[in-house]
């Protein structure tokens, strides 16, 4: 299938510029198996790239302008890289919302005194649905394009840092650095604990014996800046109130359970369900991790259906249906743990599987939710994959 996609990726390209791409970018989308929520709280994630990508075919171009060919949107657009403070295109009028994406890039990489020069790019992807990263997929692809263009030096981990700036600034969504640092450091067969304060991080092996199954709700919410910066701004909130009776913390992840039982009263209780979903996720990611090298899959799936009903039910950020989604999986014989993963309100689930009844599964979850809800959903067996480079 990438063979195909990337061979139809690089006749478009040519199609539309009247020449062959130099190179062909890619950047993985990633799936969360824990941790959702708290990575804007420093806290720890587990997630882990997956062989479903973000492609960019590139040329180099003389001039100082970026052209732009979004295959999947069938849409163009084209910046000057002197403009991208205005947030305009070359014609004058403001970028397309999925132009602001590369432009941010570019801007970062020129906040960084790093080159980011003319070029054109055609973008296709074959990781779609939301909670699938493909937003960092993509600044990731147009990073490490950038990158080998420029020549200049930067770990997989600063130029995670560098999209996530990208995003934060010049986007406008207040994302932590999961998405980002799962696509540039992913790494085949592992998950990958990161620590978001101090962003440490390792990799943790993943059981032959089991598949991680994405499905796709067929439901797309748009996450809007408003709803996820509203979810940061509680959390901050709860944070400012509990300093009192917890001089020296700085972010939820410094709230051990037992403390935030004892002071829990002095939050508003919105502010309380936020800050409490994000104190236990905080424990139960590390408490997974353990048990991952144990190889305790049931427990560590326990965990995940834990995680799902705090995300649906403290930090509310689910749908109908996503709940139908993850509800039918746990039903289905060899399913360890379901929940959503991602920021939300639409998008996909994560289901963690006996590998050798994912087949099963996946034909039986197709059948469960398109009967409940009258959707023809996706569900396809993913991969943890190697993160962004240069093919």
């Amino acid at each position: 299938m990438t063979t195909d996609l990337i061979s139809m990726l690089t006749d478009r390209f040519e199609s539309i510029f009247g020449t062959e791409p130099a190179f062909i970018a890619r950047a993985p989308g990633r799936v969360n198996l824990l941790g959702e929520h708290v990575d804007y709280n420093d806290g720890w994630v587990l997630p882990a790239a997956i062989d479903r990508a973000a492609f960019l075919a590139v040329a180099p171009a003389e001039e100082p302008v970026v052209s732009l060919a979004a295959l999947d949107l069938n849409d163009t657009e084209s910046f000057r890289l002197a403009d991208l403070d205005t947030k305009c295109g070359a014609a004058g009028q403001p970028l397309r919302q999925w132009a602001m994406y590369p432009a941010g890039v570019a801007w970062s990489l020129r906040e960084r005194g790093l080159a980011a020069g003319g070029m054109r790019a055609a973008l296709t992807a074959d990781v779609r649905g939301a909670g699938l990263s493909r937003s960092a997929a993509i600044e990731l692809a147009y990073a490490v394009a950038w990158q080998k263009l420029g020549g200049w030096p930067l770990s997989p981990m600063e130029m995670a840092r560098l999209c996530q700036f990208a995003e934060n600034r010049y986007v406008g969504v207040n994302c932590g650095l999961m998405d980002q640092f799962a696509s540039a450091c992913g790494q085949a067969g592992q998950a990958l604990l990161l620590d978001c304060r101090t962003l440490t991080w390792e990799a943790v092996p993943l059981p032959d014996d089991i598949a991680i199954v994405v499905a796709d709700t067929a439901v797309r919410r748009e996450l809007g800046s408003s709803e996820y910066n509203a979810r940061r701004a509680q959390c901050e909130e709860a944070v400012k109130v509990l300093s009192g009776p917890l001089p020296g913390i700085r972010a939820l992840r410094d709230v051990t359970v037992a403390d935030f039982n004892r002071y829990a009263h002095l939050l508003s209780s919105l502010v309380r369900q936020r800050a409490r979903f994000v104190v236990e996720e905080c424990e139960r990611t590390r408490k997974a991790v353990t048990l991952l090298r144990a190889g305790d899959v049931g427990a560590f799936g326990q965990l995940m259906n834990e995680c799902h009903a705090g995300l649906r039910d403290l930090y509310e950020v689910s749908c109908p249906e996503l709940n139908v989604m993850v509800e039918a999986a746990q039903k289905i014989a060899g399913c360890y743990g379901a929940r959503l993963t991602g920021a939300g309100f639409g998008g996909c689930t994560v289901n963690l599987v006996a590998a050798p009844a994912a087949e099963e599964f996946t034909g039986q979850l197709v059948a469960k939710y398109l009967k409940a809800t009258n959707r023809q959903p996706e569900v396809f067996v993913c991969r943890p994959a190697d993160g962004a480079r240069v093919l």
